[in-house]
């Protein structure tokens, strides 16, 4: 599933294609990725301009002109690919948004959506979901707040999106060994200095994760030279039985709370 670093390269790499442009053209093939009939979102989009786009947690809002919004959460398996007439994709679509010369297309929305939504929707889609973990705002002393009480494992703390918004499988494992942290270690049983320490990994391994473009395998365009780039400099993720790039030792991978985690057992404590 995208976590925050896919996400904000998506939001980043689409603002730059498509904000200010008009939508031309809607195409449903699968009317349960949407939340209204073909015909109504049809109407409510053609015309209609893309003002801005926008990240929450691993969601995408499109600031439409008219005041409404679209509310993207690819889930699992959900991707995008920007389709023109001479390179298109041959992959099942399930929404596509015809703009100027670009095609938008929404493959694999089998558990994701793309919902059409008022602001205060959409406020209200969000108004549980934890801090985002690159603002200014999430400074050591806010999560020491957060970390206040909590008693969960790291794994699946961080995986919490009312705790933090944006983290997954992928980089709450990456953040536990950057922090040298077992992610079936408990949060209440850090130290400070470990704390401060989780915290700083947090910030750290998204930020690196948004500089090479998360790890998502397919581009977003012919030519997209950013997305997917960060799958290589995964250090302990679907790295069971390779050598630690740490310490030697070899990756493990062990089932936490039924999510598949990976860690080094000798470097992480």
């Amino acid at each position: 599933m995208p976590e925050l670093p896919e996400m904000e390269t998506y939001k980043n790499l689409l603002q730059l294609k498509f904000a200010g442009h008009t939508i031309k053209a809607v195409e449903v093939n699968r009317e349960k990725s949407i939340n209204s009939s073909v015909a109504d979102f049809t109407e409510e989009l053609v015309g209609n301009k893309i003002t801005q786009i926008h990240r929450r947690g691993k969601h995408l809002v499109f600031d439409l002109a008219s005041g409404k919004k679209l509310l993207l959460h690819l889930m699992l398996g959900g991707l995008m690919y920007i389709e023109t007439d001479k390179d298109t994709i041959s992959r099942s679509k399930q929404v596509i948004l015809s703009l100027t010369s670009h095609r938008l297309t929404f493959i694999g929305l089998r558990l994701g959506y793309l919902h059409l939504l008022t602001l205060k929707e959409v406020e209200e889609e969000f108004a549980e979901l934890g801090p985002e973990p690159i603002e200014p705002g999430f400074s050591f002393e806010t999560f020491q707040k957060l970390a206040e009480n909590k008693k969960g494992k790291l794994k699946t703390t961080l995986v919490d999106q009312h705790f933090i918004a944006g983290i997954g499988n992928r980089y709450s494992d990456e953040i536990c060994f950057a922090a040298e942290l077992l992610p079936t270690r408990s949060l209440n049983t850090l130290d400070n200095t470990q704390l401060q320490k989780l915290h700083s990994s947090i910030q750290s391994v998204l930020q690196e994760g948004i500089r090479y473009g998360g790890y998502i395998d397919l581009p977003l365009f012919k030519g997209d030279q950013l997305t997917g780039g960060f799958e290589e400099k995964c250090r302990v993720y679907n790295r069971e039985g390779e050598s630690c790039v740490r310490c030697g030792s070899v990756i493990v991978k062990k089932e936490v709370s039924s999510r598949k985690t990976f860690f080094c057992a000798n470097c992480q404590i």
